[in-house]
């Protein structure tokens, strides 16, 4: 049985049809990289299963764990295991690095956290979560609050957005610690690189998924064929 389960979910905006009966699975200790452009509907997909506030499924069913969880909140789900690594960095400001990467258990040592991400640990620890960390530093600090959560599925929301290239080691670093801790990842990029770190890959248009399969099927059909141009009747079993 997969960890998440998208079961013929739609979300509709308005007049909006954002996801159209998309249906999705990850596997646990799984990285799934659901790859698509601007506009395609991943990122409402992602808030959709982290269950945040005004989005919920107009259609469908989201299972964890064999547990429908579309009407939990968002502590709820977190509860579950759920966590996500949002496209913005850091939004939690007013209170210390350490004091930010134990919110959850007190009794944890954040150092060794922070150096999984690249950060020194004697140099952040005390500094402020606020607007003297750079972009890169803030998404490194929620990087590393992810892995400190040991989550059993973590939400990456375009990960590289606000890194330079040279830091792209850190988090498919990260991404490979969740994996072997036992995390499920949910990749959400526009990247086909990235994309290719993972274990599985599906692409997403209009709102549905048109391809799934090996990273580098996917990612190949992606490139030669992005949403403007994919055929929304494919199916998800593999790329045509």
């Amino acid at each position: 049985m997969p960890l998440l389960e998208i079961k013929s979910v739609s979300y509709q905006a308005g007049a909006a049809k954002i996801l159209d009966d998309l249906c999705l699975s990850v596997e646990g200790a799984e990285v799934h990289a659901l790859l698509g452009t601007n506009g395609t509907g991943k990122s409402t997909l992602a808030y959709l299963i982290a269950g945040c506030e005004g989005y919920k499924p107009t259609a469908g069913t989201i299972l964890f764990d064999g547990r429908a969880i579309q009407t939990f909140k968002i502590h709820e789900r977190a509860q579950l295991g759920i966590t996500m690594a949002w496209q913005e960095p850091v939004r939690f400001e007013g209170i210390s690095v350490a004091q930010y990467l134990t919110l959850k258990n007190r009794e944890l040592n954040p150092a060794p956290y922070l150096a999984m991400v690249g950060l020194e640990p004697r140099r952040y620890l005390a500094r402020m979560v606020d607007r003297s960390l750079s972009g890169g530093e803030r998404k490194r600090i929620e990087l590393a609050s992810i892995l400190a959560l040991h989550p059993r599925l973590a939400i990456f929301d375009e990960p590289d957005s606000g890194i330079d290239m040279l830091s792209i080691h850190d988090i498919i670093n990260v991404i490979n610690i969740c994996k072997e801790n036992g995390s499920a990842v949910l990749l959400i990029t526009h990247r086909e690189e990235i994309a290719l770190i993972a274990d599985k890959a599906s692409q997403i248009c209009r709102g549905k998924i048109v391809c799934s399969g090996p990273p580098a099927k996917v990612a190949a059909y992606y490139k030669s064929r992005q949403c403007l141009t994919c055929d929304t009747e494919g199916r998800a079993d593999g790329c045509p």
